[in-house]
């Protein structure tokens, strides 16, 4: 395999099937927030314990990235992915079958979350990242994407044949849907990823390529740097799900009704795909750090508005403010990461770092249920992911400083390109 296949027309082509291949894979990620209220109902469970399906997804979906993501260094990219396909399918299909609330639980955080949906997320960026280099931001940002694509097109469409064919229904045809449809696609993503030209001069593969030893950019080393991604990405994504994963209940409890919220979540989500398209062509000629501070602090501003208004409208614009806002901040880890990491370490590189921002994620979403239950509103929820979301944007302003700030980042891109 020759490194002039980067940035080639298959690259593209590749691209696109790992878009696709996101977008029905993502399912796992948002069907569970849509069916929050009516698994609640049906099982007879509290705010926080209905969060508890959700919460399990996003731990899977944590360690299950770490895991695709290193068989992905080792294997390729067709592993994982083909037996994520399987797992995903068959926990929909059991999930529809559940008798309480546990069962639904359990299918939807191990089959589903750890090793269905992992698979088509962190995996499938980190395999795009060795396919292109000069547009290497948008190409991530663009597979990033896929999951909210797939937050734009599945709660309408879960939502509609909950209301008319039932929950349970509803998942069972999701599997089958799943397994049907995403085999085909794989078939694009049969060739082994590119040598670097290092790697084709030593005669090696990406995977065999030993990681590099010495300390990382920024004056850290290696797992210090990991640490810190961390620590922002847990902090950035408590904040982050207030509104994605609690919209829906948000709505219903405002009197709006539940269909409103799903809109809702499907506007957030759709501008989320805006936000993450334009966030790579800004990543491409200032850095992943920049772009994950200028996210950060945009997400902080639709929160607090989120806090002084509550009309329907109002809601609907500020969702629609927030998904535009916040979109870009997840794939901005992914591109540190190529950044500052060596290639070879890339699919478990970013595997760890998104499994915090998942944590982050299953905190917030449960963290926020927990404040409702306790206070009978979502207002101190909304404060309480305001307060994490400004420990992150301090903690990446730092990485920005020890990177030389704004001006050396930029300078470092323009010389790369």
């Amino acid at each position: 395999m020759r490194s002039s296949e980067v940035e080639s027309a298959y690259s593209w082509v590749r691209l696109a099937a790992a878009v696709l291949l996101s977008t029905i894979g993502g399912v796992g990620m948002w069907s569970v927030v849509v069916v929050l209220p009516t698994v609640q109902a049906e099982f007879q469970a509290g705010r926080g314990e209905a969060s508890l399906p959700y919460t399990l997804t996003m731990i899977g979906f944590a360690f299950g990235g770490i895991l695709m993501g290193r068989i992905a260094d080792k294997r390729g990219i067709m592993v994982p992915l083909l037996f994520g396909t399987f797992m995903l399918s068959a926990g929909y299909v059991l999930s529809g079958m559940a008798e309480n609330l546990l069962q639904f639980a359990l299918a939807q955080g191990l089959l589903i979350g750890c090793l269905g949906s992992s698979a088509t997320f962190g995996p499938l960026m980190a395999d795009v990242s060795h396919w292109f280099s000069r547009n290497r931001g948008i190409a991530v940002s663009i597979c990033a994407a896929g999951n909210y694509l797939a937050g734009t097109i599945w709660p309408k469409v879960i939502q509609h044949f909950v209301e008319t064919a039932g929950w349970r229904a509803t998942h069972i045809g999701i599997g089958l849907f799943c397994l049907v449809t995403m085999p085909p696609l794989l078939l694009l993503l049969r060739r082994p990823r590119p040598q670097t030209a290092t790697q084709a001069a030593a005669g090696t593969s990406a995977a065999s390529v030993r990681p590099d030893p010495s300390p990382a950019a920024l004056g850290l080393s290696s797992n210090r740097l990991q640490m810190l991604l961390m620590i922002a990405g847990i902090s950035c994504c408590v904040a982050m799900a207030m509104p994605q994963v609690h919209i829906v209940a948000y709505c219903g409890d405002l009197g709006y009704g539940v269909a409103r919220g799903a809109e809702m979540l499907s506007l957030m989500l759709g501008f989320g795909i805006v936000s993450r398209l334009a966030s790579g062509f800004i990543a491409d000629r200032i850095g992943g750090l920049a772009t994950l501070l200028l996210g950060s602090v945009l997400q902080g501003t639709a929160l607090v508005f989120y806090l002084l208004f509550d009309g329907l409208t109002s809601l609907y614009v500020i969702s629609a403010m927030f998904g535009l806002f916040q979109g870009g901040i997840v794939p901005s880890y992914a591109l540190i990461v190529r950044e500052y990491f060596p290639p070879g370490e890339a699919g478990v590189r970013v595997g760890v770092v998104l499994m915090a921002t998942l944590f982050g994620m299953a905190l917030g979403g449960w963290l926020s249920g927990v404040i409702f239950d306790l206070t009978g509103s979502y207002a101190m929820a909304f404060l309480n992911g305001s307060i994490w979301n400004l420990v992150n944007a301090l903690l990446v302003s730092v990485l920005l400083v020890r990177a030389g700030g704004l001006k050396a980042v930029i300078r470092a891109k323009t010389a790369q390109a």
